[in-house]
């Protein structure tokens, strides 16, 4: 039993509860999701490997020998150990190309020769956030003995390289994509819920129009007026910021609608009173009570503009080389038809990337949607 406090011993002091915001409450509430919280960890992995991927690709992006044909070549074993010396040390076998007598097809058998595998070896010349190197993560050093961790595709490159060099363009240009037509929708909402009348008409029968566009049509439509020799990532930038540019329209409605009911609160009301500015009621008393709702849409938001640069790029009218994403590694795939599946697999990786890269995002909207509703806190 608890000893009570005799009239000459002092109470105890009670500790007051420390307040916590919204943000901290939601923190809290998001990291016991395990599955939430292990997708946002993986997709910065994911966006670490984006950056630093010319340091962690064993080689260039657009390498290929003209000697030594390596076109479609099957991922090289690692092997640890040398079964007739018995020493141990990381290495793989040099594989030469020869004619199987009985199919009459090329095949890739070892040649004996073994290759050490070294790490930070140097190579080709990149930069990483302007910083110039020509370190590699890991590699042979001999470029008559490469290392194609995932094999190689239909011209010879290693596939691995183009994978991690594709997760550049697949996790940037969507991203930004999403953002400037969030900050879109977000400003025309806000503006049709303040002012209301005439404003709000106007946004209104303009959000009508920009919906009845057809977005994959018109992309396609643009894209054919654009020269052949422009940058094809400018010309993919610039069809996601037409996308952007008329796919506000559902944000904004739903922005409109929580903002109205916000404009009739005491504390807006109390800002227009005092005499503050409509700018400064809009953005710095309406719109931070929609910070949750935004950050929600944002993480589900952004997995579908990835899927939709990937089926750009499958299609062709998205990145082509020399640049590489997801979709165009796609691409390549349905040239060799059933043998993709059947005789090399391997060429369908990039496929696994956008969808588990698609599943992380979802995984993190799920959790955050979670964590900021009241009514699922645990």
């Amino acid at each position: 039993m608890t000893a009570l406090p005799t009239p000459n011993q002092p109470a105890p002091p009670r500790t007051r509860a420390r307040a916590q915001s919204q943000f901290q409450v939601a923190w809290g509430q998001f990291r016991r999701n395990r599955l939430a919280a292990t997708g946002g960890v993986f997709i910065i992995l994911l966006y670490l490997l984006a950056i630093f991927a010319p340091f962690v690709a064993p080689d260039g992006l657009s390498n290929y020998s003209t000697t030594s044909i390596t076109r479609y070549h099957a991922p090289t074993p690692l092997h640890v150990r040398d079964p007739k010396t018995g020493i141990w040390g990381l290495y793989v076998e040099k594989f030469a190309q020869t004619m199987n007598p009985t199919t009459f097809l090329q095949e890739f058998r070892p040649t004996g020769e073994k290759c050490p595998i070294r790490w930070l070896v140097p190579g080709d010349t990149y930069r990483i956030l302007g910083i110039a190197g020509n370190l590699h993560l890991f590699g042979t050093g001999n470029p008559d003995c490469k290392i194609f961790l995932w094999g190689a595709e239909g011209l010879g490159r290693d596939l691995f390289t183009r994978t991690i060099y594709a997760s550049q363009i697949s996790l940037t240009i969507g991203v930004l994509s999403v953002f400037i037509s969030t900050l879109i929708g977000m400003v025309m909402g806000s503006l049709a819920a303040y002012f209301r009348g005439w404003v709000d008409n106007v946004i209104n029968r303009f959000i009508e129009v920009i919906s009845a566009i057809p977005g994959l049509f018109l992309l396609i439509l643009l894209r054919s007026l654009f020269p052949q020799g422009a940058n094809p990532i400018l010309v993919l930038f610039l069809l996601l910021c037409i996308l952007a540019f008329i796919s506000w329209g559902d944000l904004a409605r739903i922005i409109r609608s929580q903002l109205l009911s916000v404009r009739e609160q005491d504390y807006v009301t109390a800002a227009n009173a005092l005499g503050s500015s409509q700018g400064r009621i809009m953005f710095r008393h309406m719109l931070p009570s929609m910070t949750s709702y935004l950050i929600v849409t944002l993480s589900l938001a952004i997995p579908g503009t990835i899927l939709l640069e990937s089926g750009l790029s499958f299609l062709g009218i998205g990145a082509v080389e020399p640049y590489v994403s997801w979709g165009t590694l796609l691409n390549q795939t349905q040239d060799g038809g059933i043998a993709s599946i059947t005789d090399r697999p391997w060429m369908l990786i990039p496929g696994f990337f956008i969808v588990f890269t698609v599943m992380c995002y979802q995984l993190l909207g799920d959790g955050l949607r979670d964590a900021f509703d009241p009514r699922k806190r645990q």
